[in-house]
């Protein structure tokens, strides 16, 4: 029976800054092993400032409790040391960038690799995609905010990170997926004459090519909503649209064994929406 080979690489600190902090490392390699693949390498790429940590304790501390929790859950810690620069006028900024080890470590181990999955949404991974693609290997991409547009085009499967149930936790909330929860998805459908449309989210995880939640094996639910409900009015005549992630609250509806969704606000877009104009959706599904 073939098996596959799976490598999940994290770059800590692009997740961290843009919408992943909090990131459950535990729920990441559940969603990615999901389908029965085997994690070969779980790699998690970290900046940490030696001297700061030196004159800080709580910075050490925190630092150091941070990366022991990552390796808790069978990944490999690669700690990038953070080094200091002047820009032009003068002030001092910090950089401890990984991207080349990151690219460098997935394309050599990808020789043992059938799929390989980077967590982060930087732009510079677009040719390393491409070059994983081209030594056979599948590449996902999972991110949260300012996901590169040409690295999301690049691969194979791009999964929002706020999509992924419990992958990033939400504050004073039931369990996801019941009653009075609060979870997160995507408009497919919105009638604009009478403002009311569905979301799908993700229940639990599973094939998620199956998009209809009709179809037994599919792991999304179907959520029907009204455009009053939504926080963000400016947004309801950009919908329905891929590209948008809601947080919302299920609860029952009075209309047979339907949920709807309350409390809609808007967390992330996958793009920059044009002033006034309309999304980029293309079309309803059914």
């Amino acid at each position: 029976m073939f098996t596959t080979k799976a490598g999940i690489y994290v770059d800590v600190e692009n997740i961290i800054r843009n919408g992943g902090f909090g990131i459950q490392y535990d729920v990441l390699r559940k969603f990615v092993c999901d389908d029965g693949s085997v994690p070969i390498r779980l790699n998690a790429y970290a900046g940490y400032d030696r001297k700061k940590a030196q004159r800080d304790d709580n910075y050490n501390y925190w630092t150091r409790n941070y990366f022991s929790r990552i390796r808790s859950f069978g990944y490999k810690l690669i700690a990038k040391e953070v080094k200091w620069f002047r820009d032009e006028a003068g002030d001092l900024y910090a950089k401890a960038n990984a991207d080349l080890d990151m690219a460098i470590d997935a394309l050599l181990q990808s020789e043992n690799l059938d799929r390989v999955v980077l967590v982060t949404g930087d732009g510079d991974f677009t040719r390393v995609a491409r070059a994983l693609q081209n030594k056979g290997c599948r590449v996902e991409v999972i991110a949260f905010d300012n996901v590169s547009p040409d690295l999301r085009q690049e691969t194979d499967v791009f999964t929002s990170g706020y999509l992924v149930p419990n992958l990033l936790s939400i504050r004073d909330s039931k369990p996801w997926g019941e009653i009075g929860s609060r979870v997160r998805g995507m408009c497919y459908y919105f009638n604009q004459d009478e403002k009311f449309g569905y979301f799908r989210f993700l229940q639990q995880f599973g094939p998620l090519w199956i998009t209809d939640s009709r179809e037994k094996d599919s792991p999304y639910q179907t959520v029907y909503f009204h455009a009053d409900s939504v926080q963000n009015n400016d947004v309801v005549k950009e919908l329905p649209s891929r590209e948008l992630v809601f947080e919302f609250t299920l609860v029952e509806s009075d209309r047979g064994n339907r949920l709807r969704a309350e409390q809609i606000a808007l967390v992330s877009e996958l793009y920059f929406r044009r002033p006034g104009g309309k999304g980029n959706g293309f079309g309803q599904e059914r």
